[in-house]
């Protein structure tokens, strides 16, 4: 069986091994069958006896064994034989049985959680929160933290009382027990700042434990609470505690080093005082592999100052000096950077980065132009000495990047240099085959040159270069801007300058790049995985309920495993409510609603030059007729004062639009409407403002607003509620409930072929696999269903045959490349279908699943 071998046919007569006396062969035993129940579930009912037998064995292990087999297996017929020996461990006088069966509830709660609240068992782990036994409490806390993070509800709380338990706890248990307690510990909102330090005070001593996951799981605690403590005093001294036991992590071996130095790259950005004296640490050794001395670069360039800045640069300038290229331009780069923090510091930072190019190293030039032109962004009008320095080095740019950035200097600082408009043209020779950054640059320097010396050179470079932007190029990017300086310099060269020469925003220090709430949740995980992709837990981790599944013949086969669909809760500013319910306005989304700019009339720039009619030109968000069905009520005339809202997501030509319609039962007229969305799974938000002319009484008007995706997004499960708020300039602020169908996102490039879809399906685990049954649906005509479903970019790959049901397999993608691939069971004009779908994302499994079950019903 270890080696991949199929002995599955053998599992009677293993099972009858069961009741051996010896210990270890048992152990295989219970090995083969957790391997092997899931495959066969009702021969798995035969060794239930003797798992009931083993849980009331006077040796703790066997029991202990009996029980942790059990919750391992996996199988629904099997669960409800476990309550009854798992009650009766969870209460057993020996230790090892009890830590064991707090494991399995864990994992009974994952097969079925309802059984798991109806039986008691939660309240039992809470009650080995008080055990005696050390690792009795820690896996207690690791049971209940699991459950927790499936439940949506608050089930695991800690008290004062429990507080005082899993502190005395922390000090006997093993180090992996401590990890459990610890962060458990760091969820804890403590009530004061008095009691946030005695619970640091108790935690503290774990900073010098030699387990590397114990030190940070103290460091994350001691974080979390060191929020509610506002005494400076307090907080420097836990400073100066934490900052040797991160500086210890750093001795160990290059794999934990990497993983100490992404969360200390987190700490600094909240704490820098923690590490601020300890900076020679992160110097770069010789021999450090090449991730770690990028980690450390970034750490040196957030714990730069300007009191130790000559220190920091002299180790740059060392690194630009190394053979590894990457390590060399992310050195000279941080030079540019500590320029940019340290205003004080930047001319030192700028004569390093001169004696840098002076080398002639190429790579180190290039990387100094880039940065160079960046600092020229920080302090405009300071540094522009060094440009003839720069312009030294032109023969030697091969990099589109710092091509662009010493094209972006040149055209920026014309005015000061006497053969610009000859640099310029040297770079001109090559235009039609240089990268799309350097065309770009290119255009916009010539435009700049000929504003600020419009002498006959010039004026014959912005000829060649507007011709070649307009004419010789496939890129809309280029071509567009082209047009729209062409358009200016024609008719206004006032404007142009304006435009073109206008001041720009000084560039700001990028040290500290995380969004402060993303930082704060990145803090509540260190370490974990979290802390080390810089990533929130769900950007990189789903969650689902597992049906298993067999593989059979050339598509995958359905099995019996339903899916179980657990409640959806959406978070955001608006409170639930029924569409024909408003309720008080929220303040802070009442604010949010800012009326649309009024609109001005804009001259027209680029008619006569592409040849079209611009007022011919349909508006894209006026709607064409056509015959859909009407759109659902969304805010009843009764709700709405008069006013009546009906609303639908829709799709139109590979954009999806909300299409409203509002209808004006008052006896005034409306005008000023706005609309507001809330957070939500797909992130919705309106691509521009609402567009609805006045509504005069007794009036109706359509509209379609073009939306985007993943702008606006909620955390949580994933959920179809789509809330909704609707202003005007008459009534208060409206509230309404819609409901996202996932269809809408379907995108064209959904189909796969047969091999693609075979293998892709194979590819991904049983894990991202559920299946569900929709009892009431027949399908009678199947040709108008596969219609139907390719109209909504859902692809007909394949059918088959199986008993004397016709099963049938369809893929489909939603934006961000996410694949879905489905499978229909059903008998052709009987009721009853059965669906499965595989995806890489299997959290929106529940949402495919409602969007089918409406497109088949139609």
């Amino acid at each position: 069986m270890t080696v991949g071998k199929d002995v599955s046919s053998l599992f009677t007569d293993v099972v009858n091994c069961m009741q051996t006396e010896n210990l270890e062969l048992k152990k295989l035993v219970y090995l083969y069958l957790i391997n092997y129940a899931k495959s066969q579930p009702d021969l798995a009912i035969l060794a239930v006896n003797t798992f009931v037998k083993d849980s009331q064995d006077p040796n703790p292990l066997i029991r202990a064994l009996a029980v942790r087999t059990m919750g391992c297996i996996r199988v629904d017929k099997i669960t409800e034989y476990l309550c009854d020996p798992l009650q009766r461990c969870l209460k057993d006088d020996d230790p090892y049985v009890r830590k064991t069966a707090a494991i399995c509830v864990a994992k009974l709660f994952d097969i079925n959680a309802e059984l798991v609240e109806d039986r008691g068992f939660l309240e039992s782990l809470k009650d080995l929160i008080s055990d005696n036994n050390p690792m009795v409490v820690a896996n207690a806390v690791a049971a209940l933290a699991e459950i927790q993070e499936n439940s949506s509800r608050p089930i695991f709380e800690i008290t004062s009382h429990t507080l005082s338990k899993l502190l005395t706890a922390l000090n006997e248990c093993t180090e992996w027990g401590q990890v459990f307690i610890l962060d458990a510990l760091s969820r804890f909102k403590a009530e004061d700042a008095r009691e946030a330090e005695n619970i640091i005070e108790r935690v503290t001593p774990r900073l010098q434990h030699a387990n590397c996951a114990v030190v940070l799981s103290a460091v994350k605690m001691i974080l979390q609470q060191m929020e509610l403590i506002s005494s400076t005093d307090v907080v420097r001294n836990l400073c100066k505690k934490m900052a040797p036991p991160l500086v210890t992590l750093l001795s160990a071996e290059p794999e934990i080093q990497y993983v100490a130095l992404r969360n200390i790259n987190l700490i600094v950005q909240k704490r820098p005082t923690i590490l601020a004296h300890e900076i020679k640490v992160f110097f770069c050794k010789y021999n450090d592999p090449i991730y770690v001395k990028m980690e450390k670069l970034e750490i040196l360039i957030k714990l730069a100052s300007e009191r130790n800045i000559d220190q920091v640069l002299l180790e740059f300038k060392e690194y630009a000096t190394e053979v590894d290229v990457d390590f060399v331009r992310k050195a000279v780069r941080a030079i540019g950077r500590c320029a940019i923090k340290l205003e004080r510091a930047a001319e030192r930072c700028i004569s390093v980065l001169l004696e840098l190019i002076k080398i002639k190293v190429n790579h180190v030039v290039q990387e100094a132009i880039i940065i160079i032109k960046d600092i020229f962004r920080r302090y405009p009008n300071t540094y522009e000495s060094i440009i003839a320095t720069l312009c030294e080095s032109l023969d030697t740019l091969d990099e589109p990047e710092a091509k662009a950035s010493m094209i972006w200097i040149i055209g920026e600082y014309a005015e000061r240099i006497d053969n610009a408009d000859e640099l310029l043209e040297s770079f001109l020779e090559n235009f039609p085959e240089e990268p799309a950054q350097v065309q770009l640059q290119l255009l916009t320097a010539t435009v700049k040159l000929f504003l600020k010396k419009p002498t006959e050179g010039p004026q014959q470079m912005i000829q060649v270069v507007l011709n070649n932007a307009t004419v010789e190029t496939d890129n809309p990017d280029l071509r567009d801007r082209a047009y729209i300086y062409w358009r200016l310099l024609s008719t206004d060269p006032e404007a142009a300058k304006d435009v073109v020469l206008s001041e720009k925003p000084v560039i700001g220090d990028d040290s500290n790049l995380l969004d402060s709430s993303l930082l704060d949740e990145l803090l509540a995980n260190v370490a974990t995985l979290s802390s080390v992709y810089h990533k929130p837990p769900e950007a990189f981790v789903t969650r689902t309920k597992i049906a298993q599944r067999t593989d059979e013949e050339d598509f995958p086969e359905g099995s019996d495993t339903g899916y179980s669909e657990s409640p959806v809760h959406v978070g955001g500013a608006m409170p639930p409510t029924t569409s024909d319910a408003p309720y008080s306005v929220p303040k802070r989304l009442a604010l949010g609603l800012v009326a649309p700019p009024p609109p001005v009339s804009v001259p027209d720039l680029l008619g006569d030059l592409i040849g079209l009619d611009n007022n011919a030109i349909v508006p894209f968000d006026q709607p064409a007729a056509s015959a859909d069905p009407p759109l659902p009520i969304l805010l009843p005339a009764s709700a709405g004062q008069g006013l009546q809202i009906s609303a639908q997501l829709t799709r139109l030509d590979g954009q999806v639009f909300y299409s409203l319609l509002f209808e004006n039962n008052t006896q005034i007229t409306l005008d000023g409407f706005m609309i507001q969305f809330n957070k939500n799974t797909f992130g919705l938000a309106p691509a521009g403002p609402l567009q609805v002319p006045s509504l005069q009484p007794g009036s109706i008007v359509s509209t379609l607003l073009p939306m985007v995706v993943f702008q606006n997004m909620s955390q949580g499960p994933p959920s179809s509620l789509l809330q909704v708020a609707v202003k005007n300039n008459q009534q208060p602020v409206w509230y309404f409930n819609d409901k996202i169908s996932m269809h809408v996102f379907f995108t064209d490039d959904g189909r796969m072929e047969r091999a693609n879809f075979l293998e892709t399906w194979r590819s991904l685990p049983d894990s991202n696999e559920v299946s569900k049954d929709f009892p009431a649906i027949v399908l009678t005509n199947m040709e108008a269903v596969l219609e139907r479903l390719a109209a909504t970019n859902m692809f007909f790959i394949a059918k088959r045959k199986h008993t004397n049901q016709d099963v049938f397999y369809f893929s489909t993608k939603i934006p961000r490349g996410i694949p879905f691939l489905i499978e229909l069971t059903a008998l052709i004009g009987t009721p009853g279908l059965k669906c499965a779908i595989k995806t890489p994302n299997i959290d929106m499994a529940p949402l495919l699943f409602d969007a089918l079950e409406t497109l088949l019903k139609e």
